[in-house]
């Protein structure tokens, strides 16, 4: 946790005053650990604790495991069709980069999204392979690809981010072993991996990392030091991450080191 600067009277923090810089960090981080405020402000456990009530009651955060999530966080989802045009050119590159991890036959699964749906858009037109999708929006983009075999996950299309989920998809998922599974998300984060807003989706994603093989995120740079309130993978259960050429350096050799290869255009 990185250090920050404390107003005071005298030694002592306010109230007001420490609460105000607790929510500034969870802000900035997109999470607070309990046990980490309470050493940096020097405080007891039971004071963060206060703390972070007051913050909940004011709807500024929602306590969660140990800690606390800015509600700003819980609430930064955006329609598949408004995030269809951002950061299209980035999406397009890293889809160029995903088809470089395809198998030359067999299977993939590819997560609802529009950088995935970019990767659908970018398939050669004479690919041969099975292809499994929980988004009908890419099912559309495949169906007129002859090479394609195209297995179209079923369940609840959620109107926020176009993919089936829930028990009917993780259940077909369950049967499932493809060779490389292309998963997107809302942010990814040396602490605390992958996350999603939606507990539902992060099941059925969670459902697609165990399914694959080989898996592969691809996400664009603006998701990195993203945290949301539902973590779906760790960063070392990725085989491969792809984003653009924004991305921090120093955050992606700390990746690497994870584990992961990171490609990046």
């Amino acid at each position: 946790m990185g250090q920050i600067d404390r107003p005071t009277t005298g030694d002592t923090v306010y109230a007001a005053e420490r609460q105000q810089l607790i929510l500034t960090l969870a802000r900035a981080q997109g999470r607070v650990e309990g046990s980490a405020l309470a050493d940096q402000l020097e405080v007891t456990a039971e004071t963060i604790r206060r703390d972070l009530t007051a913050l909940e009651r004011r709807g500024l955060v929602k306590r969660a495991h140990g800690g606390a999530i800015p509600t700003d966080a819980l609430n930064s989802e955006i329609n598949v069709t408004e995030r269809i045009g951002r950061h299209l050119a980035d999406k397009r590159s890293i889809a160029q980069l995903a088809l470089e991890q395809l198998p030359q036959t067999g299977t993939i699964l590819l997560d609802a999204g529009t950088t995935t749906l970019a990767i659908a858009q970018a398939l050669p037109a004479d690919a041969e392979l099975t292809v499994v999708a929980n988004s009908p929006m890419i099912c559309a983009a495949l169906s007129t690809k002859p090479g394609i075999t195209l297995l179209q996950l079923g369940g609840q299309v959620r109107s926020m981010t176009g993919a089936a989920v829930g028990r009917w998809t993780t259940d077909a998922l369950a049967e499932l072993t493809v060779d490389v599974g292309f998963i997107g998300t809302n942010g990814f984060d040396l602490a605390r991996g992958l996350t999603t807003p939606d507990q539902i989706e992060a099941a059925t994603k969670r459902a697609m990392v165990i399914a694959s093989r080989t898996t592969v995120l691809v996400a664009d740079s603006s998701k990195a030091a993203s945290v949301h309130l539902h973590r779906f993978a760790t960063l070392e259960e990725m085989d491969v991450i792809i984003t653009d050429g924004d991305v921090d350096e120093d955050l992606a050799e700390a990746i690497r080191a994870a584990g992961p290869k990171v490609i990046h255009s």
